[in-house]
């Protein structure tokens, strides 16, 4: 089935998952030194919300998960501020047009760090005001290696990749509003506090008392997941999330390819 965004046509009968499921088993990625999920039954004296133990009609269970550790999910400003900020009233639009680039991060000392020229070379352009007449709305990045333990990882303590200050500033200046990374921060792991990409992004200069040109309706998605088989380009992104009154969701992007781009 075809629909028409912008003149633009998307194929709807073939989406593109970027998500990566939450399960209570070893297979869930973990992040920020938490336990797995928890997926069980509610249990009301001998009354067990299972239809296996024979004793109910339906499947009846409580979940305990973190949206920032254990999966794909979306953040917005309100992940950082004194003041609370829900992603459910950020996010009021859901297609956007998005640009999938391939990065390599770069070894800097003891880290590898995706850099302002890693993303303005990808993008094809030197000037983030250039990017404003391709209709970029969000970028998506996978980085490399690009094994399917991403899916799976335990990142705790391994000092993962991460998005530089510059690189995200240049995202932001491009007046890209979406970013989507398959890593579990777009900050260091252990960077004393500073969340120096998470700042520039969003344009927050100040956590306590927010300058009125901070980025309310941008959000940050992580821990994505965009397999080989899915080609660099241009793309129609349906972010979803669940509605919450929380800095983040759970979430669940969409890719659609653009037929006649």
């Amino acid at each position: 089935m075809l629909a028409k965004i912008n003149n633009f046509e998307i194929d709807l009968s073939k989406p593109i998952d970027i998500s990566i499921s939450l399960t209570n088993t070893e297979e869930n990625p973990i992040a920020w030194y938490i336990e797995k999920p928890v997926i069980e039954p509610v249990v009301f004296g001998d009354w067990i919300g299972k239809v296996s133990e024979g004793k109910s009609s339906t499947n009846f269970n409580n979940i305990f998960f973190n949206p920032h550790g254990h999966g794909t999910h979306t953040e917005c400003l309100g992940h950082i501020t004194n003041d609370f900020y829900s992603v459910n009233q950020a996010l009021k639009q859901f297609f956007f047009f998005a640009k999938l680039i391939t990065v390599e991060p770069e070894k800097i000392g003891e880290d590898l760090v995706i850099t302002k020229d890693h993303i303005s070379t990808s993008l094809n352009v030197t000037n983030a005001s250039t990017l404003l007449t391709e209709k970029t709305e969000a970028i998506i990045i996978r980085t490399l290696p690009n094994q399917k333990d991403k899916k799976s990882r335990k990142y705790s303590n391994t000092n993962p990749p991460y998005l530089s200050e510059d690189a995200a500033t240049f995202i932001r200046e491009s007046e890209i509003q979406h970013l989507l990374i398959d890593l579990p921060s777009v900050d260091k792991e252990h960077d004393e506090g500073k969340l120096l990409a998470h700042k520039a992004f969003w344009n927050v200069k100040d956590t306590h008392q927010l300058n009125a040109d901070a980025r309310f309706e941008a959000t940050i998605t992580e821990m994505i997941f965009v397999s080989d088989e899915i080609p660099d380009g241009n793309y129609v992104l349906n972010l979803q999330i669940a509605s919450f009154e929380n800095d983040a969701s759970p979430s669940k992007p969409i890719l659609y390819s653009i037929v006649n781009y």
